[in-house]
């Protein structure tokens, strides 16, 4: 299965609030706030992949030392965010729009 876009995701979500009848202003915006952690969470993936858990930096007195990647914290933390956005949106596997389940 490939990938879904930030495109694909907002449209499956706005689908399934129509479906229920709840396309309205306050959940729009929590879709356009699960996009955005959606892309910020591609971007920590791709960052954790390309610089691993822990990497070298240099202090202010120019000696390298092993820092971890804060983006390890920040990906549980926005993943949970985003876990909590389709709780409130009513989304769960077993709650899935028929059109999602076709593709």
């Amino acid at each position: 299965m490939a990938a879904k876009s930030q495109k694909d995701i907002r449209e499956s979500l706005m689908a399934q609030l129509r479906e229920k009848g709840a396309d309205v202003s306050h959940f729009e915006g929590l879709i356009d706030d699960y996009v955005e952690y959606f892309r910020m969470v591609k971007k920590m993936k791709a960052d954790i992949k390309k610089r691993g858990l822990s990497y070298t930096a240099m202090s202010a007195a120019g000696k390298e030392y092993e820092k971890d990647n804060p983006n390890v914290k920040l990906l549980h933390q926005y993943t949970r965010t985003m876990l909590a956005i389709l709780k409130e949106l009513g989304r769960t596997t077993d709650k899935v729009a028929e059109e999602d389940i076709e593709r």
